[in-house]
């Protein structure tokens, strides 16, 4: 029996990809083994998005080349798009796919075993206008389900690599999405994430469906869902409409991921942001509106070129008044090949890091305080995990509103939903005291 394994860099749709990837081979009649033994083929898929993407991925080809020289080894993903021929230029490398015709990757290794060629097989992604369907019925090693329902991104922001490595935006027709909703929901997964490239642009390429209508479709059709997370929207795409379904919906998680990047309207213009700062925050007040409760969390850059003092402190008082629930805070750093990269005025390193200290400290602060208001209270959970740092038998999971929760509990309630006491709020965790697991409801 054929033998493959995989090594995924990067984000959640990498990971999504992979799984997607290992059902064409398990269909071919292959075996899944660690990456770490030997295997017939190793596909490694990789991540471009920064400078440190490129070199990790670099070292994870090395290191399958190395452990079975005989193996076809196939790269794909981010960094394999973007740079085919410095990824071929790796004595040992057989195969290059981009983001795109993964589904032909048994056929070019069918190709390569008969010819001993290697293969570049990536092309053009900026004309590709079809999302690639990539089926996943269940995940290896996960208790929330990803979905991806779109592909690329339109929006060149001047630091991001990414649209290079994805293409154009490109939805997922709505019926394959609930299809495979349901299909993640009859595997036993009660949440399921959606997830893209930049996944609250779902639909700006259709004529008459968006973002709201998937979601409300979702949960008219797909039965015995529990919940449903959006993995990142931006602010503009927040539109009324979408807060009218978050407040009337059932399933649809008390969570936004909206990322910020900078809290200030010049930099946000030398990022290419489109949007200002008076806009993000009458968005956000309008949903607080809506939502009380709702948690709102953010990705921030620090030390974009050119920021001043000024406008970084813009940044901080933007966060500190708004109150996120809890931030991703990233020093900046250069993109070979963004326009970005070759600005003025980078800033010093000592200086990076020091604003970040300060919003870390601040994020430290805001996300307890956000905590502290559900101390007392019994929330739902889904525990995804036993972890053993806290003791034998405690569990940890999130709550809808994305707040980690430790508590004790048997391994027969991972991946239920489960009713938990919080008894001391915190963070990164908060502890919980089981309640009593939720019974199933008969739909």
């Amino acid at each position: 029996m054929q033998t493959v394994a995989f090594h995924t860099l990067g984000c959640k749709v990498n990971h999504y990809e992979t799984e997607a990837i290992w059902q064409l081979f398990k269909e071919n009649g292959y075996e899944r083994v660690d990456f770490e033994e030997q295997a017939d083929v190793y596909v490694i898929n990789t991540c471009t998005v920064t400078n440190t993407g490129d070199k990790k991925s670099r070292q994870v080809i090395r290191r399958a080349i190395r452990q079975n020289p005989d193996a076809v080894i196939c790269v794909t993903g981010c960094y394999a798009q973007t740079s085919p021929a410095e990824i071929l230029e790796i004595p040992g490398v057989d195969i290059v796919v981009g983001t795109q015709d993964r589904v032909k990757m048994l056929d070019y290794i069918e190709q390569y075993r008969k010819e001993r060629q290697p293969i570049n097989a990536v092309h053009n992604i900026m004309k590709n206008r079809v999302f690639e369907e990539l089926d996943v019925p269940y995940f290896t090693d996960r208790t929330r389900a990803s979905l991806k329902i779109q592909e690329g991104c339109n929006n060149f922001c001047t630091f991001c690599i990414i649209p290079w490595a994805r293409g154009l935006m490109r939805s997922r027709d709505p019926q394959a999405v609930i299809k495979q909703a349901q299909a993640l929901v009859d595997a036993g997964y009660l949440e399921i994430v959606l997830t893209g490239i930049h996944t609250g642009g779902y639909g700006q390429d259709f004529k008459d469906y968006n973002l709201a209508q998937l979601l409300r479709d979702i949960e008219a059709n797909v039965k015995g869902i529990k919940r449903l997370r959006i993995s990142s929207i931006e602010a503009s795409q927040i539109t009324d409409e979408v807060i009218d379904v978050l407040r009337k919906s059932k399933i649809v998680v008390n969570h936004l991921h909206i990322p910020l990047q900078s809290g200030s309207d010049t930099v946000l213009k030398r990022m290419r942001r489109k949007y200002t700062m008076d806009f993000f925050a009458e968005r956000l007040n309008k949903l607080k509106e809506a939502l009380p409760n709702l948690a709102i969390t953010s990705d921030i850059i620090v030390g974009f070129p050119g920021e001043t003092e000024e406008e970084f402190m813009e940044t901080y008082n933007f966060v500190a008044e708004h109150k996120f629930a809890e931030l991703h805070v990233f020093p900046y750093s250069k993109r070979t090949g963004t326009p970005a990269a070759r600005m003025e005025n980078q800033i010093d390193e000592e200086v990076k890091n020091e604003r970040v200290h300060r919003l870390i400290t601040l994020n430290d602060q805001l996300a307890k305080e956000y905590a502290s208001r559900f101390e007392g209270e019994v929330l739902e959970v889904i525990p995804e995990e036993h972890v053993k740092e806290f003791g034998p038998n405690m569990l940890a999971g999130y709550t809808d509103n994305y707040l980690r929760v430790v508590f004790e509990g048997t391994a027969d309630l991972i991946g239920k939903l489960v009713k938990v006491k919080i008894t001391k709020a915190g963070y990164p965790y908060n502890e919980g005291q089981f309640v009593r697991v939720l019974e199933e409801q008969v739909q």
